[in-house]
């Protein structure tokens, strides 16, 4: 397993080298360290964990044209180079199809622990003070405005509107970082995004208080 680990970190690292801040080593470095974090007290295959954690988003549909294919594929073609048993590399695949956000959109599909154990240390990078960050990164990688009072938030969001919107950063944290905290799967996750929550929640009103 550690072999399989440190090749595994070491094909992601180089992957990612030149990725955007949000999305690059380093962000998969803190879910990875946040989903074995939360795997410590879940009955889970750690092996699954991990490799998920690390290839979550080797290949990230928004920087790929929206194909939704190319991460679970190209973990799929990875892990087969280092021969990874077959349901091991299937499990993977599956969980990156479903851990992102906009996946919730669809119908409830593919479940398992070891899904809910990535999936939340991936939702808690996107919150608190790395989630602040990480927003408007994003944000200014994609030439959004910060905040544009014209421009309300969307709450009732389709995913395909959701997945084309140019709407400002701000927005993003009603339309999805402050719905994150109700969403945690495991009791470690829950506990973790409280206080992350608490943080985003201070920022938004001093950020408000700034404006005036």
């Amino acid at each position: 397993m550690k072999k399989i680990i440190e090749a595994t970190t070491n094909f992601v690292r180089n992957t990612l080298k030149d990725a955007e801040g949000g999305h690059d080593w380093w962000h998969i470095y803190r879910v990875w360290t946040n989903a074995k974090r939360i795997a410590s007290s879940e009955n889970c295959d750690i092996l699954t964990v991990e490799l998920a954690a690390l290839l979550h988003d080797i290949a990230d549909s928004k920087f790929h044209g929206g194909d939704e294919e190319i991460g679970p594929t190209t973990a799929g073609n990875y892990l087969r180079s280092i021969d990874v048993n077959e349901p091991i590399i299937e499990h993977v695949q599956q969980i990156i199809r479903n851990i992102s956000f906009k996946s919730g959109f669809d119908k409830p599909g593919f479940q398992s622990i070891e899904l809910h154990i990535v999936q939340d240390a991936d939702r808690l990078d996107a919150i608190g003070a790395i989630g602040i960050a990480r927003t408007f990164s994003y944000g200014g990688f994609k030439n959004r405005e910060i905040y544009n009072p014209e421009i309300p938030p969307n709450l009732h969001m389709s995913k395909e509107e959701y997945k084309n919107s140019t709407a400002p950063s701000i927005n993003h944290f009603y339309e999805k970082l402050l719905l994150l905290k109700d969403k945690m799967n495991t009791t470690t996750g829950k506990k973790l995004a409280e206080q992350r929550h608490e943080f985003m929640a201070n920022y938004l009103e001093q950020f408000y208080m700034e404006c005036k």
